[in-house]
């Protein structure tokens, strides 16, 4: 009986981690840069029950005797193990903004994509795909939460004015002849990296990508005055989030009828 609370219970938690998931990723559909996060589901290892016909003490060699009859699997339940970016290109929005720029991928080795470089508060370099860039008060080219954007060796850009120029390739011109290339990394498997908030992103053990410029295989192009947009799909995730407090529901009334059952055997039965 217990078995069963515990499984429909772990059903439960992972239903409700699912929802919040998709509730994060539908708050974040109009975030430009946005990589969706989807669900990867586990089930807990089964379980194989045996019956005992005499009453011994079973031993790790008894367990093997013909008294030991056995009875079957039980599941023990579900988990939500992780939540995996989508490293899909989004959809390209212009807005006719000289600090707005957008990563179009052309051609990629298989699940390798491209970041924009910044520099995070503690000087540790982080990465993006949000272009949507601004100039602070010193001239220095950042990110709308105040992170520094690098230029390919890893210098912050300062400029004179916002009127500057970019080039398919990533190379800002400004208006007095100052110059930088922007800098974009290159990870070969991006489902390695860690998540963070403000559409940050770090490697795994802390260090930093490679390159883009130049990388086997690697082509894309900067495009100004556009914004890379979410690649959350609203329609699907709706229906997911529709889908996953169904499951929660059905979860909760098997919950209900197995209280209705523990109730009955404490106050009915008990009472033989």
């Amino acid at each position: 009986m217990f078995r069963g609370f515990y499984t429909v219970a772990s059903g439960m938690l992972a239903q409700q981690r699912r929802t919040e998931m998709l509730t994060n990723n539908m708050s974040n559909a109009s975030t430009p840069g946005y990589k969706a996060d989807q669900a990867g589901m586990r089930a807990f290892p089964e379980m194989l029950l045996q019956r005992f016909d005499k009453q011994q003490i079973p031993t790790e060699k008894g367990l093997n005797l013909p008294f030991a009859k056995e009875i079957g699997t039980i599941n023990t339940g579900v988990y939500m193990q992780e939540a995996i970016p989508k490293f899909i290109q989004g959809d390209l929005r212009e807005t006719g903004r000289k600090t707005d720029v957008a990563l179009l991928d052309i051609n990629m080795p298989e699940n390798g994509s491209v970041f924009f470089t910044v520099r995070n508060t503690d000087g540790t370099v982080r990465y993006t795909r949000n272009g949507n860039f601004t100039i602070d008060a010193q001239g220095y080219l950042t990110t709308g939460s105040g992170h520094y954007v690098l230029d390919s060796a890893g210098q912050e850009i300062q400029l004179s004015s916002d009127r500057f120029t970019i080039n398919d390739g990533g190379v800002l011109t400004g208006e007095n002849g100052e110059g930088a290339t922007l800098g974009v990394a290159y990870a070969n498997n991006p489902l390695r990296m860690i998540k963070e908030g403000d559409g940050l992103f770090r490697t795994e053990d802390g260090g930093e990508l490679p390159n883009a410029f130049g990388a086997e295989g690697v082509q894309f192009r900067t495009q100004q005055g556009f914004l890379e947009q979410s690649n959350v799909d609203i329609s699907r995730t709706m229906t997911d989030m529709m889908t996953a407090y169904r499951a929660f529901e059905a979860n909760q009334k098997i919950l209900q009828a197995y209280d209705k059952s523990m109730e009955k055997a404490a106050n009915e039965i008990g009472r033989l």
